[in-house]
């Protein structure tokens, strides 16, 4: 089954016409390669993803399931973003090596330092499996029972396909389920950290400055890959060789400038571009209100404990930071779809997308699909909601219900498959919970617990809540868990977990701190989450018709994309600066001036390295500078989301320019809904990079491992 070419379909704008969408790789060949070249590109869609020969996907790296990174060397130097790499940098971190602090630099490959459980995986082919897939399903199925062929299907084709023994198949659906894919990759597991710059240049603006632009962050670190003898993925040891790559990237000094080509690589995360207005309706006045109100009481908790504490500041860091992303994208999430009015032109799109049927003569096929859409949007909208709040509380926000939902977790294991699963079990859960509590604080916890389970005892309706919850005493019932609850440090957690399985359950059950998880998750998983998944699966069979009407509706012309999935994609614009209100223009190029000018000493925020002020103050800036500044970050109409952390931003050659790390604000309801005179991304100008790395830090023997390049001038050099 051919791929049906997509972006989104209702763009208007014509000076964007050309931009947007998250495209395969495999399949840029003809419109995609036209409209990459008309914005300036001088490859070809061959160099871009080739199965047989060396290509830029060769180069782009899925860093550790979530982030992107990229190849820069031959001998296996990845670079990705800072916040990608955080947890690793602060495990490795302690007050008197405070690498979250001072910034860490191997200057040989001795010093590099491992990292066990982080993966970077290489994407060797992509092929289509859609006839395979849906091989025995018919329209007149049931959901579930289609889902069930559609799961065997995938089973036969990830078992049946070809691939060396180190590789591994995964298939994943696209358009709703109306294509899918088959990706052969090779997962690396020996990753070890090279560098970091401090936090002050890494995070320089940290949660003020996330989302925002104009923005002056170093967000980048270094790491390497390591394989066995035959360059082959391996366990760590100490026998391992920096892996040689099929491709790596080299690095342009040339530069930005307005309207240059700019091309993003790398592994979005989760979009859904193709909702209908009720359910996009029902997020901006429903669902981000409450995800945003949870995280704001929990932020300001911890937020406070950081500032007095440098303990609690570095146990911290990285949980604040992850929780507080998210938080400040909702807001501005809703404020962007709210300012576009994305509601309306929903709208106005589903109005013209009817007059299509009709005009078609597809109302029986299609004419029901946004009315069923209405009614079921109306019938989830409690179960949404109350599950957001057990999920925000119980699982991402209140550290001890979230280690006690593991246990409870832990208790399902035993009592479905036995004692044998439960004791593996048990004794994986011992072993990471003792890094867990290294960063956990029992007097920080409590107050966000006591906050949070008021606010669910408050705000969820009734007939979800544990019978438990209904006329609690919440002061009282925090005081209790807090002072008797084993969750709150390692050792007792250990000791409750000790004996056999019905011994351990048995001392479980008069754990205050399991009794409210257990309460918590049992009245999600029967009064809320088989009501929610049973809308969501006849929810997600309308998306999938719902987009199949769009395909085959639409003009011929029409540019749809499908939604991200964390895999791999490319999206293309130009660097670009916008307008974000009436009189107001930000350029496109921000200047190590700008930090300077953010300055604030001692401030966790925006406090600057007294070496990167010396290095602005002499203007010792080496071969990075253009017309005597050193550029920090750019911006451009490249269509990213979650995932694309660490992606990097390539010129018109094949070049690096700079590294993916963020989108402005009143962008950032792109997920949902892109619009070209909004939606910017944010990324690191590569020769901010460069220039930490040589000029800051004086690791110069990362320098001499890249290969340097003049684009535009015509001139290239690799240091030795």
């Amino acid at each position: 089954m051919k791929l049906l070419r997509l972006l989104f379909i209702f763009l208007s704008v014509p000076l964007f016409a050309q931009q947007g969408g998250m495209w395969i790789p495999s399949l840029l060949d003809g419109m995609n390669e036209t409209e990459m070249k008309n914005l300036g590109m001088k490859m070809s869609a061959q160099d871009i993803y080739d199965v047989n020969n060396s290509s830029l996907k060769d180069a782009i790296v899925h860093f550790n399931g979530g982030c992107t990174s990229e190849m820069i060397s031959n001998q296996g130097l990845l670079l990705t973003n800072h916040h990608c790499g955080y947890s690793q940098i602060q495990k490795h971190s302690s007050l008197e090596s405070d690498y979250l602090e001072h910034g860490f630099w191997a200057k040989s490959l001795k010093e590099e330092l491992p990292n066990p459980g982080v993966t970077a995986t290489f994407i060797i082919k992509i092929e289509d499996v859609t006839e395979k897939i849906l091989e025995g399903t018919t329209s007149a199925m049931s959901e579930a029972d289609k889902q069930g062929i559609i799961e065997a299907n995938i089973a036969k084709v990830v078992q049946n396909s070809p691939k060396e023994k180190y590789q591994e198949n995964r298939v994943r659906t696209f358009y709703e389920g109306n294509q899918y894919m088959l990706f052969v990759v090779e997962t690396f597991k020996d990753i070890r950290l090279v560098g970091a710059p401090p936090s002050s240049i890494g995070k320089f603006g940290s949660d003020t400055d996330n989302w925002v632009w104009p923005r002056h962050t170093g967000d980048f670190a270094l790491f390497r890959i390591y394989a066995d003898k035959n360059n082959n993925p391996a366990e760590y040891s100490e026998d391992n060789v920096p892996y040689t790559p099929k491709h790596f990237l080299p690095i342009s000094l040339d530069g930005v400038a307005e309207s240059d080509f700019t091309m993003v690589f790398g592994f979005p995360g989760s979009t859904d571009e193709y909702l209908p207005s009720v359910a996009l309706e029902q997020i901006v006045e429903t669902i981000n209100p409450a995800r945003i109100a949870i995280r704001d009481a929990a932020l300001a908790i911890v937020d406070e404990y950081m500032r007095a504490d440098p303990q609690i500041k570095i146990q911290y860091a990285s949980k604040f930071a992850r929780i507080a992303n998210y938080w400040k994208k909702w807001r501005g999430e809703t404020l962007g779809l709210t300012k576009s009015n994305a509601v309306g032109i929903k709208k106005d799109q589903e109005r013209d997308l009817t007059a299509q049927m009709k005009k078609k003569g597809k109302q029986a096929e299609y004419g029901n699909l946004l009315p069923q859409f209405e009614t079921y949007y109306t019938q989830i909208e409690p179960y949404s909601l109350a599950r957001e709040y057990f999920l925000e509380t119980a699982l991402r926000n209140v550290e001890l219900l979230t280690t006690a939902f593991q246990v409870y977790q832990l208790k399902q294991a035993y009592e479905n498959r036995g004692e044998q699963s439960f004791n593996d079990r048990r004794d994986n859960l011992i072993a990471s919970m003792n890094v867990k509590y290294k960063d956990y604080s029992s007097k920080v916890d409590k107050d966000v617990f006591e906050v949070l389970i008021a606010l669910y005892a408050e705000k969820v309706d009734e007939r979800f809540l544990p019978d438990s919850f209904k006329n609690m005493d919440v002061e009282r019932l925090t005081e209790d868990v807090y002072s008797n609850s084993a969750f709150t440090n390692f050792e007792s957690f250990k000791s409750l977990l000790e004996g056999d399985a019905e011994t351990v359950m048995a001392k479980l059950e008069k754990d205050p701190g399991y009794q409210v998880a257990r309460d918590m998750a049992d009245a999600y998983f029967t009064k809320i989450a088989p009501d929610y998944e049973a809308l969501r699966l006849n929810i997600s069979g309308l998306e999938r018709d719902y987009m199949k009407a769009l395909l085959e509706l639409s003009p011929k012309d029409a540019r749809i994309f499908p939604n991200a999935n964390s895999t791999m994609r490319v999206t293309y614009g130009q660097v670009k600066g916008y307008s974000p209100a009436d009189a107001v223009y930000y350029e496109p190029v921000t200047h190590l001036d700008g930090v300077m000018e953010k300055y604030i000493p001692g401030d966790y925020e925006f406090d600057v390295p007294q070496k990167l002020i010396d290095l602005y103050n002499s203007k010792d800036y080496g071969p990075y500078a253009e017309n005597g500044k050193i550029p920090v970050n750019f911006i451009g109409t490249n269509h990213t989301t979650g995932g694309n952390s660490g992606s990097p931003a390539i010129d018109a050659h094949g070049n690096l320019i700079g590294l993916n790390f963020d989108r402005v604000w009143e962008g950032t309801m792109s997920d949902y809904y892109y619009d070209p005179s909004l939606s910017r991304n944010i990324m690191v100008d590569i020769r901010y990079v460069l220039f930490i790395v040589d000029k800051y830090a004086g690791a110069t023997n990362l320098i001499d491992e890249m290969k340097l390049v003049h684009p535009k001038k015509g001139k290239s050099k690799r240091k030795k």
